[in-house]
């Protein structure tokens, strides 16, 4: 496979650049593929509920889907728990991160958040603070955080909910992250991966 000859970035040419740049192309037009591998790893992750964390996701797919929420809102719930094995520490950071470039500002940061959110029905019982959500009660998105988990996270663990399939999403995966929003400038931004 042909490389660039640099070894250091300041001594690229533009040929090398140009090279690259169809390269990062082809890689991009790659994204959903990823994505849809990275939902199905999610199959076999985080043991002791009583479905996987990708039936989890499935099922809040598709009531958002069923409940004709938008398709950024759709997308959202599906992908919100997808830094769960990379990050289990961050894992809303790192689906955020991973939707950014394709999603409103309000849809951005109600998937960076939901994980505080979500505390309110748990962390009670195992020491934490349930009322974490309140240090963000100013924030424009509070609300529309609340709903997120209530209606497409804390209720999606129910082994008989009869959950689209992963297959049903694929296409609008593959639509939905073909391109990044155009109305973003920072996240169009060329070379910004570099």
């Amino acid at each position: 496979m042909k490389k660039v000859d640099f070894i250091s970035m300041e001594n690229g040419t533009a040929e090398e650049y140009a090279f690259l740049d169809k390269l990062e192309n082809q890689y991009l037009e790659d994204l959903p593929s990823r994505l849809i591998e990275a939902l199905k790893a999610l199959d076999c992750s985080l043991s002791g509920y009583q479905v996987s964390r990708l039936e989890h996701s499935l099922q809040g797919a598709t009531r958002a889907f069923l409940a004709g929420e938008d398709l950024e809102m759709v997308m959202a719930v599906l992908f919100h728990d997808i830094g769960d094995s990379l990050a289990p520490h961050s894992h809303s950071e790192m689906a955020a991160a991973i939707l950014r470039p394709f999603v409103s500002e309000k849809i951005y940061w109600v998937v960076k958040h939901h994980g505080v959110f979500q505390m309110y029905y748990y962390a009670h019982y195992s020491g934490g603070d349930r009322n974490a959500r309140e240090a963000f009660i100013d924030s424009p998105w509070y609300e529309d955080t609340v709903r997120f988990c209530h209606h497409y996270d804390q209720n999606c663990f129910d082994p008989n909910y009869k959950s689209k399939p992963l297959e049903f999403f694929v296409p609008i995966v593959n639509e939905f992250f073909s391109s990044p929003r155009i109305d973003d400038p920072e996240q169009l931004a060329r070379h910004g991966n570099r």
